[in-house]
């Protein structure tokens, strides 16, 4: 137990050293999550909106830029962890396959990047949510910054799945953007119609959403929200560890042994002299 717990300490300080040192990434988490909160409230109109939310059954009236900063920051979020993750599993795919070729045990390398997506996803969570309440006061922030953790969990899970799966970094890249687009666009209130209707419910942050739009501008808990995001979020991770063991596997030899060399020592005589004739 000792073992795999220091074997997975280990993976999971260098996959922390190996997202610190994605300059980008943190670029985007210092400056796009503050710019892009921001421009939101001063492009959007403050005139007062009114709209059911689906997680509490109750009418809500909200300025329409602060309803409009909440799927910002959840679009900023999950964009930015997604990816992190996939940027990450992408690059060390090679890697990866040459540590379980090395006898490194798959299961505390595999749990070492769900902890480093945690950990990730806590940090630029908490970063959004003091950026936001830094301009306003949402009625329950901690509940928003739970929200936020949730929503860039799944997306951070969605990316470990595509750098697996996926062979070309362009192709991951479009994916992520492309899903948080349709995704949080027809959540947005403002700007879809339909963003109360039976289609949304499918929706891979649709808990987040709700949980966190519940958490800006109520006092209620949502809990059952929060749960539907686990799911998401656990059935992501689920798909990204399958995929993580298929590859990593594809590089074992006999029956998932790693292959070792017969030293020179042990080959046998009768061979040896059959080389030299």
């Amino acid at each position: 137990m000792r073992g795999g717990t220091r074997l997975f300490a280990i993976a999971t300080r260098y996959g922390l050293i190996e997202h610190a040192r994605n300059r980008f990434a943190m670029l985007l988490v210092v400056l796009y999550i503050p710019v892009w909160v921001s421009l939101v409230r001063l492009a959007i109109s403050d005139a007062p909106v009114r709209f059911r939310l689906q997680a509490t059954g109750r009418v809500l009236v909200a300025d329409g830029n602060l309803i409009t900063q909440i799927s910002g920051a959840l679009n900023a979020v999950t964009l930015i962890v997604g990816f992190m993750m996939f940027a990450a599993t992408f690059s060390s795919g090679a890697f990866d396959r040459r540590l379980s070729m090395a006898g490194y045990p798959r299961v505390p390398l595999g749990l070492a990047k769900v902890a480093c997506l945690v950990l990730s996803s806590a940090a630029v969570a908490v970063y959004a949510t003091a950026v936001i309440c830094c301009q306003w006061s949402p009625r329950q922030p901690a509940l928003l910054a739970v929200a936020l953790l949730c929503a860039a969990m799944t997306y951070g899970a969605l990316g470990v799945a595509l750098g697996t799966l996926l062979r070309r970094e362009v192709e991951g890249m479009f994916a992520i953007v492309m899903i948080s687009v349709v995704d949080l666009g027809l959540q947005n209130p403002i700007a879809s119609s339909g963003a109360n209707g039976a289609v949304v419910q499918w929706l891979p942050s649709y808990g987040a959403m709700q949980a966190a739009t519940a958490a800006s501008f109520s006092v209620g808990t949502p809990l059952e929200y929060f749960v539907v995001q686990l799911v998401w979020f656990a059935a992501s991770a689920l798909v990204g560890l399958l995929a993580f063991r298929r590859r990593t596997r594809s590089a074992l030899r006999g029956g998932g042994r790693p292959h070792r060399r017969v030293p020179a020592s042990r080959v046998p005589e009768k061979s040896t002299q059959a080389e030299r004739r």
